[in-house]
Parts: C-alpha cells; structure tokens; sequence
C-alpha cells in the first residue's frame, strides 16, 4: 500500500495485519481518485471506518485541508496513527477511536461541513451506510460533498441520499464503489 499521487506520492503506509480490515488497493484508490478529483483545492475529508488511513491520507495528499478518521479497532487505530506520522499530516488532523455512530453523533453537534465522506464499513454491516443519511439530514455534508461508498456487490445502496444522487458505480471484483454528489451533478 502507497500514496498514490499529490504531495506525499510514492510513500508506503503500513497496512494492518490480520482479517480485521480490507484495505482498499492502490488500483481501486486510483480509480476512486480520478473518478472524484483528482486534486482538491482545500476541504475536508471524513474517513469513516479508516482502517490505516489510505482514503483520508490520498485525501489529504491530493490537496484536501483537513481529515477526520474514524476507526474503532485499536491495532487498526495504532497502524492508522503511525501512517499520519510517517506521512507528517499529524497538524491536519482529528482521530477518533471509536465506533462510527458514536463519531457520526459528535460530529452532528458541531459546527463542521464535510466535503468528502468515505464510508467502507465491514461488507456485512449494511446499516452502517444509515450513517449517509444521518450526515446528510444532519446537514454536515457541504453542499457540493462527494460521497464514496465502497461496499460488497451482495449490497444494494439507495439511488440517493437526500440531494446527493448515486452517479457512478464501479465494480472492481466483489467490491463495488458508489458515488453520490448533490443533485446527481459530476462536476462542481
């Protein structure tokens, strides 16, 4: 596992041993990367279910300001830890370990707008997507907000979350990933 473009291109991240997590490839990344940037002029990145990082940290990478990550698996959240580390995006930012229902809960109480939300929760947990909808309703997801869902293709995601339309799907072997963006809209 590396980053695979922008200001930290090339670095390895440490990726979590045992069957805990599934880390996204370096190919299915790219691919997420060119289909919603692939560079970014500032924002903020929410990675829930983080596992090491590599959604938030590409993120961070092509150009976003700011990322929270959620992960609630301590050897996860330890591995997480030392990529920011490693990549210097220690002043970028917030770490949560702790569940996402719980994290999606706080971040409702504060005054934050997400301009990119990855959600890649455990492939049988379908009601971790709920979460969206909750952000969504919530009104923290800025009004041009990219959402990324990757999911199993066993798993069928709505059409839409409130404004944010289902744009693209892709599917890369048992992996599928689903983009919404505000009003179906593909650019900004």
């Amino acid at each position: 596992m590396r980053v695979v473009a922008g200001e930290r291109k090339g670095m390895p991240l440490k990726a979590i041993a045992g069957t805990t997590t599934r880390p996204t490839t370096d190919k299915v990344k790219e691919s997420i990367f060119n289909m919603i940037g692939p560079f970014f002029d500032g924002g903020t990145a929410l990675d829930l279910f983080a596992g090491s990082g590599g959604l938030g940290i590409e993120a961070l990478s092509r150009g976003a300001e700011k990322a929270i990550f959620v992960e609630k698996d301590a050897k996860a959240f330890c591995v997480l830890q030392d990529n920011i580390k490693k990549c210097r995006y220690e002043d970028y930012v917030e770490l949560f370990r702790t569940d996402a229902s719980r994290a999606v809960k706080g971040l409702l109480k504060r005054d934050i707008s997400i301009d990119y939300l990855f959600v890649d929760p455990p492939y049988h947990k379908k009601e971790y997507y709920d979460l969206v909808q909750a952000l969504e309703q919530g009104e923290r997801l800025a009004k041009n907000a990219i959402i990324v869902c990757e999911h199993g293709v066993e798993i069928a995601l709505p059409d839409s979350y409130g404004k944010f339309k289902l744009t693209r799907q892709e599917t890369y072997g048992s992996t599928i990933v689903s983009i919404y963006r505000a009003n179906g809209e593909e650019g900004e």
